[in-house]
């Protein structure tokens, strides 16, 4: 009986020393800063990146090594960071030669299907176009997919996204992004996507503790502070806004944190007389939070 060929001894690679050398920590140590919590898609993400390098220095050593398959699907609601993440993917994927420049186009419905016959196929093909030798991020990519609707025309923008990602899947690679339910019968729907999905990776929610973190990140860029008296009224706030409609995590902590940046100019504005110091244009209180509707059990401000 025959035997496998066994590997003979040859030219060793360091992987650690391959993996400093493709910027991948800068990448992965950017997702840390960015973002708080996502514990199993920070792993994921590494876990990715491990395989590539591995199928690079394969390649390397000149083993047969056919490109793997990247396209991916992001699930999670809305703020948890998918779009962040798939930057740094970009990056990755740069660093280690799977895309020519590492770029990201982020698209929806609206930019690949056109209201009009005929004019899909040229607007999908010029996003395609764009989005070549980088990542193209689909959100909300469910969208595309509408068969109550006999005359929609998603159906084309697909069949042209699923030609591309098949036969030039060294050049790009696509993550199409949603709520967890509705892509599952989005893939459901239409197995020639599924099929070529390889990864998927879900976004959780962020806990309070998580969010507070993320809004104490955001103030420091913007040169920013809390009180100890706003932190409470924030942590608060927090909590209740949770329980209420149309909470968008990261997203709806950002617009909280612009409200209450207002309502801190306009008290500002308000005083009569005296100069102000650093501290007064830095420092958020605890009115600032608490003039929110979300205490009056209102309605409910913006996401």
């Amino acid at each position: 009986m025959e035997q496998a060929a066994k590997a003979g001894p040859g030219p060793a690679l360091d992987l650690q020393a391959l993996w400093r050398d493709s910027q991948i920590d800068a990448a992965l140590e950017s997702l840390e800063r960015e973002l708080v919590g996502l514990s199993p898609v920070k792993t994921r993400v590494r876990e990715i990146a491990a395989l590539l390098l591995v199928e690079q220095a394969r390649r390397s050593l000149g083993l047969q090594a056919s490109p793997p398959p990247l396209h991916m699907s992001f699930t999670g609601n809305p703020g948890t960071g998918k779009t962040t993440v798939a930057m740094r993917m970009a990056s990755i994927l740069h660093g280690l030669g799977y895309v020519r420049k590492g770029h990201l186009v982020a698209v929806t419905r609206d930019d690949l299907v056109g209201q009009y016959i005929g004019h899909t196929a040229p607007k999908t093909k010029e996003v395609l176009k764009r989005a070549m030798g980088g990542v193209l991020f689909i959100d909300e990519a469910y969208y595309l997919y509408r068969p109550e609707n006999e005359r929609d025309y998603g159906q084309e923008a697909i069949e042209i996204l699923l030609q591309v990602m098949e036969n030039q899947r060294g050049d790009l690679v696509v993550i199409l992004a949603g709520y967890r339910d509705r892509m599952a019968r989005f893939f459901a729907s239409n197995p020639g996507m599924a099929s070529r999905i390889a990864h998927h990776i879900d976004f959780p929610d962020y806990s309070d503790e998580e969010l507070f973190r993320i809004a104490e990140l955001m103030l420091a860029r913007m040169n920013y502070r809390l009180s100890e008296a706003a932190a409470e009224a924030l942590r608060e706030y927090i909590a209740l806004r949770r329980k209420q409609p149309h909470f968008a995590n990261a997203r709806s902590i950002r617009n909280a944190l612009d409200r209450a940046r207002l309502r801190h100019a306009n008290r500002l504005f308000a005083r009569r007389g005296g100069a102000l110091a650093a501290a007064d244009l830095t420092t958020l209180e605890a009115e600032d939070f608490r003039a929110s509707r979300v205490f009056r059990g209102g309605a409910v401000d913006a996401a």
